[in-house]
């Protein structure tokens, strides 16, 4: 009797027919259509290859500088408007403020020999050109993400359109420091691994591949299909979970000429930092910058660390300069409304007058 007491008490009881349903809803859930994105109103006002510079009016308009977005080359822009109440955009364009998007849309083969340099010069500050004259404005506030932090921070460096604020977060910036495995970046930068050879092979850097790469630096990037499991009857987790998981299986293709420039004159030799980086010939000095500058860094990014952003702020002739460690990750910064309140509560001083 004490023996089976004792069994009953260590070997929990299984239903069969529950579990049966919890499996079968799993698997549903992942064989739906994938969920709608991109909820907030816009249209585009500009175009370029692959590119699209969308517009989201302002709700009611009460600032008179708009804000002009720059997303990774990465990954999708449209984790930056996911769904309706994890939207940044939305919660914006809410607050008063005219919101532009880059969209880098999904190069193919046929664009292997797109460069930084041509994001930069034909795709950034034509979007911002186009920005200040459809927006009728006479400064611009820019908006970087990731990556695109880092692209916009270059573009600042040779801008000649007038730049009122330069906003950047999750941005790498210095790339002495790595959060590869050590033995990867070595490799990276002493030869072992050769990324032009294989650039030369390919012409660009398939979506599987940059998905894999990801995937390597994150681990726990399969652990959501476990909280799925155990949490597939709760429709608003499901609901966030589908268009999460959307988001983290479309990375986009990275042209081989940019990459290899990525890989070679910042993550080989980290010239932006040591001043020797050229766009179109122009050497890119951050001195240079003189905007209103907020970087924001997140404690639990696994991604881009702090160590790698926080010099961004030294390097700049910035006067209003603001430094921001917030508690979050890489995307949850995001997602989780704390990178849009925080631009907005910033930003609102340092966006002209208030329109009545």
């Amino acid at each position: 009797m004490a023996t089976d007491t004792l069994n009953k008490n260590l070997i929990p009881s299984y239903d069969v027919e529950k579990e049966m349903k919890r499996w079968n809803k799993f698997l549903n859930i992942i064989n739906e259509p994938e969920p709608n994105v991109d909820n907030t109103p816009r249209h585009a006002v500009w175009k370029k290859n692959k590119a699209t510079l969308w517009y989201y009016p302002a709700v009611e308009k009460k600032y008179d500088v708009p804000l002009f977005f720059v997303y990774s080359l990465f990954n999708r822009s449209y984790i930056l408007d996911l769904a309706p109440g994890s939207s940044v955009i939305e919660e914006l364009v809410n607050s008063g403020y005219d919101v532009y998007l880059l969209d880098w849309g999904v190069p193919g083969y046929e664009d292997k020999e797109i460069s930084m340099d041509d994001y930069i010069i034909d795709y950034i500050q034509k979007g911002v050109q186009r920005t200040l004259r459809h927006s009728g404005a006479s400064e611009v506030s820019i908006v970087g993400y990731c990556l695109g932090g880092t692209l916009a921070s270059i573009y600042a460096a040779v801008a000649e359109e007038p730049i009122k604020n330069l906003i950047v977060a999750t941005v790498p910036i210095d790339f002495s420091t790595s959060p590869l495995p050590d033995k990867w970046a070595k490799g990276l930068k002493n030869g072992e691994f050769n990324i032009d050879r294989f650039i030369d092979v390919y012409g660009l850097i398939p979506g599987p591949y940059v998905e894999g790469m990801f995937r390597s630096m994150s681990p726990v990037y399969y652990s959501p299909y476990v909280t799925l499991l155990n949490r597939a009857y709760d429709k608003r987790f499901v609901d966030k979970w589908r268009r999460m998981n959307k988001w983290t299986k479309d990375h986009v293709p990275f042209t081989g000429k940019a990459f290899r420039q990525l890989n070679n004159d910042l993550f080989k030799e980290n010239k932006l930092v040591k001043g020797e980086l050229t766009i179109r010939g122009k050497k890119v000095d951050l001195g240079k910058v003189e905007a209103n500058l907020l970087v924001i860094s997140s404690s639990n990014d696994h991604l881009v660390p702090e160590e790698q952003s926080l010099p961004l702020m030294d390097l700049v002739s910035s006067e209003d300069k603001t430094y921001q460690l917030v508690e979050a990750g890489h995307v949850s910064l995001a997602l989780t409304g704390k990178f849009a309140g925080l631009v907005d509560k910033w930003i609102s001083e340092r966006s002209g007058e208030k329109i009545k």
